[in-house]
């Protein structure tokens, strides 16, 4: 095939605007998804000689009708998915867990896990459906589904999830050869992260500045696991900043 169609949802900001951009250079054709079409059409514009290749489809991830209407606009231009990347989601408040409420629980379960699982139960009905048979999915894991920062149990479980999703993915992905692999972030920098830098709430209770790296170090890394041809597949990669307190607790 000369065309690879990908799907990368929370494309508007971040991890995902960095990830269309470089999946648009190396000759993808990219379905920039979010909830907000200005920003995805910002992704659009940025990708300059490359933004013929994209395509704005504004929906709701956590919504299964818009979903449904994601992949069935997306099959309907261009015939297939070879790619979804999982990537909206959000961060927890911050907030003690004994002042956590249940509606700020459910925002995050939403964001994090549910729209991962109704992003990737449609990616399975297309992937198996179309000729030649197959796809990936990368789901967007992070390094606190091992490693939690306090106060971020929302988070942490949500991620923790998304672990356990990539794994039954890979498995129930090798009859329909459908690949899953994760990819594992620390402190790229970008709006979601951006209060590391001035400081972050450790473990032991202070709050210190913590190093960051740049997002396209996050968006080569996607591109690698894309283009891999699917008899190969990088299960679990972790990318992050080679500084920030994270292996030997700091």
């Amino acid at each position: 095939m000369t065309e690879r169609i990908a799907i990368v949802t929370g494309a508007g900001t971040g991890i995902g605007r960095a990830s269309s951009l470089a999946l648009l250079e190396a000759g993808w054709r990219v379905v920039l998804n979010g909830r907000r079409a200005p920003l995805l059409e910002e992704t659009r514009q940025l990708a300059g000689p490359h933004a013929a290749s994209a395509r704005v489809l504004p929906a709701d991830v956590t919504n299964p009708d818009d979903v449904a209407r994601l992949f069935r606009d997306t099959v309907a231009e261009f015939g297939r998915v070879d790619l979804l990347f999982n990537n909206a989601g959000m961060l927890s408040s911050g907030v003690p867990f004994e002042d956590l409420s249940y509606d700020d629980w459910r925002q995050l379960v939403d964001a994090n896990l549910n729209a991962a699982f109704l992003c990737s139960r449609e990616a399975f009905r297309v992937m198996k459906a179309q000729s030649p048979q197959g796809g990936r999915i990368i789901n967007n894991g992070s390094i606190s589904a091992t490693a939690p920062r306090p106060n971020s149990a929302p988070y942490t479980s949500t991620k923790h999830a998304i672990t356990g999703l990539t794994k039954s993915l890979a498995l129930d992905g090798r009859r329909l050869n459908i690949a899953c692999g994760q990819i594992d972030i620390g402190n790229a920098e970008t709006e979601m992260t951006a209060r590391v830098k001035q400081g972050a709430l450790q473990a032991r209770g202070d709050v210190q500045p913590e190093p960051t790296m740049d997002v396209d170090n996050v968006a080569r890394s996607v591109v690698h696991m894309a283009s891999l041809p699917l008899d190969a597949n990088v299960l679990f990669m972790t990318v992050l900043a080679t500084s920030m307190p994270f292996v030997g607790r700091g």
